[in-house]
C-alpha cells in the first residue's frame, strides 16, 4: 500500500533522454503513439503508461523495443487528454488527481485501440504491457476482455484480485523485491489465489533487489549493479509475448 506522503508507487526515477521512432497519431477521441517494425506483421502490442503520461521518453523507449523485436506498438494517452502527474506536483493532491484517471476503466479507450489495430495495421493477435498504473490497468484487462491474446504487469498496484483472480489470457506478472508499496505478502498471496481459481497460464516473478519501476525507471549505465535485473525482465517480457503472440 502506498504510503501518506506518496500515495503512488511511481517515481519519476531516471527520465530518459529519448526521441523515440514512432509517430503521433489521432484515433478517434484518442491520441497514441505508434511505431512499426521495417516488415509486415499481425502482432501488436498495447503499451499502457504509468502516471507520468503516453509522452514520457521511457515509456516510448519501451513501445520502440518491442517493435525491435517485431511487433506493431502503440502507446494511447488512457487519460484522454487530462494532465499527467508532474514529479513538481503536490503528492498531497494526489488521490483527488487519480479519482478522474481509474486503471480500471480503460474500456472504451481500449476498444477504439483494438479496433485502430486490427483496421489500419492488420493486426489479428494482440497483447497489453503496462507500467505501474497501467501495470493495474493490464490486471484488469486481463479479468475482462476477451478480445486480448495475453498481457505482461509490471509492477501494478494489485487492485483487481480480491473477489476474483480467473484470468482469461495468460498473464505474466513482474514484482521488485523491494518496493515500497507493494509489499511480498501482498504478492504471495496474489500467487495462493491465482493458484485455487486460474485456468489459463500466468507467472509471477519477484526480482532480486530491485525497487519499483525497475524495468523502464532505471538506466543501466547508471544503475551498474541493477543492470542484470533490468534486461532479464525486459528479456522475460519479450519471451512472454512471444509464447502467446
Amino acid at each position: 500500500m502506498a504510503n501518506e506522503s506518496r500515495p503512488c508507487p511511481c517515481d519519476i526515477g531516471d527520465r530518459f533522454d529519448y526521441g523515440g521512432r514512432g509517430q503521433e497519431v489521432q484515433i478517434e477521441h484518442i491520441k497514441a503513439y505508434v511505431c512499426k517494425p521495417p516488415t509486415n506483421t499481425d502482432k501488436a502490442v498495447i503499451v499502457i503508461h504509468d502516471i507520468f503520461g503516453w509522452q514520457l521518453p521511457n515509456t516510448r523507449y519501451m513501445a520502440d523495443m518491442l517493435t525491435t523485436n517485431g511487433y506493431i506498438a502503440i502507446c494511447p494517452d488512457f487519460f484522454v487528454g487530462q494532465e499527467a502527474w508532474k514529479p513538481s506536483n503536490d503528492w498531497a493532491s494526489f488521490d483527488e488527481w487519480r479519482k478522474t484517471r481509474d486503471a480500471g476503466k480503460t474500456d472504451k479507450e481500449l476498444d477504439v485501440v483494438l479496433k485502430y489495430l486490427r483496421e489500419q495495421c492488420g493486426a489479428k493477435k494482440i497483447g497489453v504491457i503496462g507500467f505501474c498504473w497501467g501495470g493495474a490497468a493490464v490486471q484488469h484487462l486481463m479479468l475482462k476482455n476477451p478480445q486480448l491474446k495475453t498481457g505482461v504487469s509490471l509492477y501494478g498496484v494489485i487492485r483487481f484480485f480480491e473477489d476474483r483472480s480467473n484470468l482469461l489470457h495468460p498473464t505474466f506478472f513482474i514484482f521488485a523485491e523491494k518496493d515500497d508499496h507493494i509489499p511480498l505478502e501482498q504478492v504471495t498471496l496474489l500467487e495462493q489465489k491465482l493458484k485455487e481459481n486460474c485456468k489459463v497460464d500466468y507467472k509471477v516473478k519477484i526480482y532480486p533487489g530491485q525497487t519499483h519501476g525497475f524495468v523502464h525507471r532505471k538506466r543501466e549505465d547508471i544503475n551498474p549493479q541493477d543492470k542484470p535485473y533490468i534486461e532479464e525482465g525486459r528479456k522475460d517480457m519479450i519471451n512472454w509475448l512471444n509464447k502467446y503472440l
